[in-house]
């Protein structure tokens, strides 16, 4: 019951600050009116720009839109995923790529720029993760061994011949997959498998997230990081890993930086620089935009990547079945690091590469992107300039 009233407790000072957001709201009206010869003062932009930015950190976004330039459909629809196909009229085929997006808070629209990206040559799946708070009881569970089920039935639907990629997080359980069709004869497997940014070996280079993981027991995570939903949404009663908790861990990671942004925001503001202002407003809408991700997947995830290595170590295991990736044989495999990333170092993705044993030197490829750092391993120019042409091009070549 604690937890349930401290996700209340985070709702109510929501609500609380409802009469700041008014103010806020009719400061910007009146102050940034172009009408008002107030608006044209330095005191007037400044009452405006003040408010514009209280309200950008003030409010509560819900889930994003694509808005992306396509045709959008729903391939498959379940209680915690639906997968998306993306896709132009072009009149000729195209390599097909099942986009698998992080499930670590962030809804799957944080991948937008990924999908316009690879949209121009190639036709792409999403898994559209759904937020645990939304999904009743009744519709059952979601763990680690759920999610790679669901990896699985995707690969089954829109393969043969497809090519699978993994963003961040879900790189352990795309490798998982891929593994366990090639163990079992599938001939649903990938062309190719591309892992971005991916803790496959979290012993590997250290980071914030990895120190905290080990830093701390798995008791330690379910009793001070999970929560049960209240009475008041439709998953109510079912344990998560609140997003407003997600959220908090992200911008402590990097405090003073997301502070300077805000403030950069704010003398934007002042002195008329709109579409800076805009452009990092943009960002934040996005990356403050959180979802719930339900309790029994965020704890095996911490248990089996964090702390137990249980892939790196080969004892993972997947309904009751030994996850072996040296049994992948007809799948080529392209891993993708930051040099900068802070999330998954260097190190931690390209790992998989040594535990696909029994590919060909033919068969693998390698980038270590120099300068960016995670979110720009799969968004900005260098994902669109270097990173998207390079798999592109591993892609075709394995096509």
């Amino acid at each position: 019951m604690r937890y349930t009233i401290e996700y209340g407790i985070y709702d109510a000072g929501y609500l609380s600050l409802s009469p700041w957001r008014w103010s806020a709201a009719a400061a910007q009206a009146v102050f940034g009116n172009p009408f008002n010869p107030l608006s044209y003062t330095l005191p007037g932009r400044m009452i405006s720009a003040s408010a514009d930015v209280f309200t950008s950190v003030a409010k509560r976004r819900g889930k994003p839109a694509w808005n992306i330039a396509a045709t959008m459909d729903v391939i498959d629809e379940r209680p915690f995923c639906r997968l998306l196909r993306f896709s132009l009229d072009r009149g000729y085929e195209v390599p097909r790529i099942l986009l698998v997006a992080p499930l670590s808070g962030h809804f799957a629209t944080l991948l937008r720029g990924t999908v316009e990206g690879l949209i121009a040559d190639h036709d792409v799946y999403v898994t559209d993760w759904s937020d645990a708070r939304e999904v009743p009881l009744a519709r059952g569970v979601f763990d680690l061994e759920t999610y790679i089920s669901y990896t699985l039935d995707y690969l089954r639907l829109t393969g043969p011949d497809v090519h699978v990629m993994a963003v961040c997080q879900p790189a352990p359980a795309v490798l998982s997959a891929v593994a366990l069709m090639a163990a079992n004869g599938e001939p649903a497997q990938p062309r190719s498998m591309i892992l971005m940014g991916g803790p496959i070996d979290t012993r590997l280079h250290p980071t914030a997230p990895t120190r905290v993981a080990k830093a701390h027991s798995y008791e330690w995570f379910e009793r001070e990081l999970t929560t049960a939903v209240p009475s008041y949404y439709p998953g109510a009663g079912r344990r998560v890993y609140p997003g407003f908790m997600q959220l908090g861990a992200f911008l402590s990671m990097n405090a003073k930086r997301h502070i300077d942004a805000h403030v950069s925001m704010y003398h934007e503001l002042v002195r008329g620089d709109g579409e800076s202002a805009a452009a990092r407003r943009k960002f934040y809408d996005e990356y403050m935009s959180v979802m719930d991700v339900t309790a029994e997947y965020f704890l095996q995830t911490i248990d089996h990547v964090f702390q137990r290595h249980s892939l790196p170590l080969g004892t993972m295991t997947w309904c009751g079945q030994h996850v072996d990736p040296s049994a992948i044989r007809s799948t080529a495999l392209l891993t993708v690091e930051g040099e900068l990333d802070d999330i998954s170092a260097p190190g931690q993705t390209v790992a998989a590469q040594a535990l696909c044993s029994a590919l060909t030197d033919g068969q693998r490829g390698h980038l270590l992107q120099s300068g960016v750092g995670h979110f720009g391993i799969f968004n900005g120019r260098r994902w669109r300039e270097v990173i998207l042409p390079h798999i592109a091009w591993f892609i075709r070549a394995h096509a």
